[in-house]
């Protein structure tokens, strides 16, 4: 799949990803300020997040709930990552085991731990404000 898109038609390529994907389990590939913090909000939004996306770079890991209070899942970015087994220590492998949305930006710095069935997103920045995702299924 591939959507070319601008910054306010973020919320209907949210929805179509999440209707086409295959699995709960989303790695954002892109270039520093390439929306895909920006993407996470919308799909978190999509899929009736309590709470409004944001970057965890400082905490590495957010968890969010749905409005009713169960839990939707969680935002990694591994960007400050310097070696990729401090996933493990941050207990990536238990986070990975449960039945929730996981939205990993900077993946390719834990490649190893990477699960098979991940759904990969590949972000390009084509201007200032349009945005291309392919979208790669296991």
């Amino acid at each position: 799949m591939e959507y070319t898109f601008e910054e306010d038609q973020i919320a209907s390529v949210a929805a179509s990803v999440i209707s086409n994907v295959t699995g709960k389990i989303l790695c954002i590939y892109g270039p520093m300020g390439a929306g895909k913090t920006t993407l996470i909000k919308a799909l978190v939004r999509e899929l009736g997040g309590a709470q409004r996306g944001n970057s965890p770079t400082f905490g590495i890991v957010n968890e969010y709930s749905k409005d009713d209070g169960s839990l939707l899942g969680y935002h990694f970015d591994f960007y400050r990552i310097e070696d990729e087994t401090e996933a493990l220590d941050l207990g990536l492998e238990e986070y990975l085991q449960q039945d929730v949305w996981i939205f990993m930006e900077w993946p390719e710095k834990i490649a190893s731990f990477i699960p098979e069935d991940a759904i990969r997103l590949y972000i390009s920045v084509l201007g200032p404000k349009t945005r291309k995702i392919n979208v790669e299924l296991p």
